[in-house]
């Protein structure tokens, strides 16, 4: 993937989803699941090919990131993690992605 500069997370989606990146990841407690394949993996199955930050509109404050991660078996897809005080996501089990080039 080519580094790439966006102007909105939908922008970075639509880019990320017409280069292969269709499922969307999620850090529940345990695990990261692909959401539409309903796949569990484990951090280490994973591997982030590329990020984007992004501020909010209102509050610089509400940033979010999003990450382009591949799985070893090759499901290919997004995770959106936003900082403010309300989200949902393990963060501690996001941290330990390795980063990296796909394919590896």
């Amino acid at each position: 993937m080519k580094p790439t500069n966006f102007d909105s997370l939908s922008q970075a989606v639509d880019a990320l989803t017409k280069e292969g990146y269709k499922d969307d990841f999620k850090a529940e407690e345990k695990c990261i699941k692909a959401l539409y394949s309903k796949k569990e993996f484990r951090p280490e199955e994973l591997t982030i090919t590329a990020s984007y930050r992004f501020e909010g509109m209102t509050n610089p404050e509400d940033e979010t990131e999003l990450f382009a991660i591949v799985a070893n078996d090759g499901t290919k897809g997004t995770l959106v993690m936003s900082y403010s005080a309300e989200h949902n996501q393990n963060v501690e089990l996001i941290k330990e992605i390795k980063t990296g080039k796909w394919p590896l």
